[in-house]
């Protein structure tokens, strides 16, 4: 797969819709062993949703990691800095592939990355070790992969048109499990693990505001194959665009955008 270039500007359009499975996820972590948590947020992108973490542990030490750099400039210049704690949140670079703690964490969190980490389950033993005792791993990933958004821009990708260029890029990579395969791993790792499953009905408004939508991530990949055509890039954004059209009609009060998501929160044993 393409290694997307990431827009924060656009990533952030959706901000709202997109912070709301981070905020469920979040109401589900337990209360950490340590007084001043050490926290790591896996795949922090703008850091907008790693500031949360902060509000809820204002005495934390906070590290939010991405491999994106658009994505770290935004949040170092947003977000980096002491808590009203007295803790403090910072950046830094790299990737959920090969990321292994340093230090001992009170709180391993990931949204929405770990569906571009084929085999991020086997990164669990190292992140639970990780972890002090008491503490947790939890995480949130699409679970969408056969939606139509994604489902139509890999058949016009596949299309004769679009077949050399965009070969492989956007093809059906799903990196994400079953819940019950979650909670199997989790558990034989010596956790207590909590998986579940939510689809979020989004009401998105605005001009074809579900391609808006998947411009800012799952189209990123496409985008990037095609940065060097601009004209390539919006034909094929046309003809995406007209399917997305029909898939989801709109209605007087918006545009109504299905998306499933599966949650897990691991808690070391003590």
């Amino acid at each position: 797969m393409t290694t997307p270039t990431w827009d924060p500007a656009q990533y952030l359009r959706h901000a709202g819709h997109r912070a709301r499975p981070f905020a469920d996820l979040l109401a589900r972590v337990p209360g950490l062993p340590g007084d001043r948590p050490r926290i790591a947020d896996l795949g922090c992108g703008p850091g907008n949703v790693t500031a949360l973490l902060a509000d809820r542990w204002p005495t934390a030490r906070i590290t939010g990691y991405d491999n994106s750099p658009e994505m770290l400039d935004k949040a170092h210049v947003d977000h980096e800095g002491p808590t009203a704690g007295g803790g403090r949140l910072d950046f830094a670079p790299a990737d959920a592939r090969t990321w292994t703690p340093a230090e001992p964490y009170d709180l391993i969190f990931s949204n929405a990355t770990l569906q571009w980490v084929p085999g991020h389950a086997d990164r669990f033993p190292d992140w639970i070790a990780g972890l002090r005792p008491g503490g947790t791993l939890a995480f949130q990933v699409p679970d969408n992969i056969d939606a139509p958004l994604h489902a139509l821009m890999r058949d016009l990708a596949d299309t004769p048109r679009w077949r050399d260029r965009l070969a492989g890029v956007l093809r059906r990579t799903d990196s994400v499990h079953t819940p019950g395969t979650y909670l199997d791993r989790l558990a034989r790792l010596g956790c207590t693990a909590d998986v579940w499953q939510t689809t979020y009905f989004h009401v998105v408004t605005g001009p074809d505001p579900v391609l808006d939508w998947v411009k800012g991530t799952g189209l990123r990949p496409a985008l990037t194959a095609l940065a060097d055509d601009p004209e390539a890039r919006d034909a094929f954004l046309t003809e995406y665009r007209d399917l997305l059209r029909e898939a989801y009609p709109s209605a007087p009060y918006g545009t109504v955008l299905p998306f499933r998501r599966l949650f897990a929160v691991a808690v070391k044993e003590a």
